[in-house]
């Protein structure tokens, strides 16, 4: 599975956690994987400096937003900041690390983030959102 994630929205929660703050998107496969057997793989590439590739295997939950443990974690993670795009939280208990060598991973120069996302969830309004996400979870897979 890629995640294109940024830094910003992972966190470290001890020497065999972590966790990642996801925004809303066209669809919620994560979620859907997780219920469907739990596993999760994180996928880190290196798009400058040496040529590697750092994975993260484990058992994964997602926190959904606005519940308990959600909000305990926001709190004590993320310091109470989300984007109003956030959908919920996604945790991984690492069962296994492994790096390949990464010769295929292109170069990449970073620009930054698209405003689109940010604009969108904007547009939408809290209660836009909700009932996107709410129509996300009715998709059976």
């Amino acid at each position: 599975m890629f995640l294109p994630k940024t830094r910003h929205r992972l966190r470290i929660l001890s020497a065999n956690s972590v966790a990642y703050l996801d925004l809303t998107g066209s669809g919620n496969e994560t979620a859907a994987h997780l219920r469907a057997n739990g596993r999760l793989t994180l996928m880190f590439c290196a798009f400058e400096g040496a040529p590697t590739i750092l994975r993260l295997y484990g058992r994964g939950k997602v926190l959904a937003r606005g519940s308990a443990a959600y909000r305990e974690l926001l709190a004590s993670a993320f310091d109470h900041e989300e984007s109003l795009s956030a959908r919920q939280m996604v945790v991984l208990e690492i069962d296994l690390v492994k790096t390949s060598c990464g010769y295929g991973v292109p170069l990449f120069d970073y620009i930054g983030e698209r405003p689109t996302l940010k604009r969108w969830a904007e547009a939408k309004g809290e209660s836009g959102l909700e009932e996107y996400q709410a129509c996300e979870k009715c998709v059976q897979y």
